[in-house]
Formats: structure tokens, C-alpha cells, sequence
């Protein structure tokens, strides 16, 4: 049995094969995608909801929404 070091050295985190990395990316995009989306939907910005649900930048476009244009306060991220 051979231990394949790799590029970067021992594969550290494994888990069935899924580096747990890439798990908390998944779950930290997929939090702020649906929270863009959900607020883009709510203030009817249609393009912004096409591109946000297209392009997939690990949550940055998101945030860069929900901040920056539709200028959402920390305080009314989850309030209607």
C-alpha cells in the first residue's frame, strides 16, 4: 500500500474522499448564495438574481451584493 503524498503533502481531512475543506466551502457558498438570492428576489433586482444563481464565486459576489448594492445593515439580514 503506497500513501500518495501529492503536491501539497499528506491529504489531511479526508472523509469518504471529500477533503472537509471543500465541505465548509460548500455550506459557506450555499449560506450566502441563498441569503443574495432570497434578498435580489425581495427587492426585485431580476438580473442580479440570474447572475448570482449562474456565477459561482465561493460567496464573494454575494456579499458584495447584499452589502455594496443592495445595501442591506448586518441587522436586517433575516428580517422580511
Amino acid at each position: 500500500m503506497g500513501y500518495d503524498m501529492g503536491i501539497w503533502g499528506p491529504q489531511l481531512g479526508l472523509v469518504g474522499g471529500v477533503s472537509l475543506l471543500f465541505v465548509a466551502l460548500v455550506a459557506w457558498s450555499l449560506f450566502w448564495k441563498g441569503l443574495a438570492l432570497w434578498h435580489s428576489a425581495r427587492k426585485n433586482h431580476p438580473w442580479w438574481f440570474i447572475i448570482l444563481l449562474v456565477v459561482h464565486t465561493a460567496g464573494i459576489l454575494e456579499i458584495i451584493y447584499i452589502f455594496f448594492v443592495a445595501k442591506i445593515k448586518t441587522d436586517r439580514l433575516f428580517k422580511k
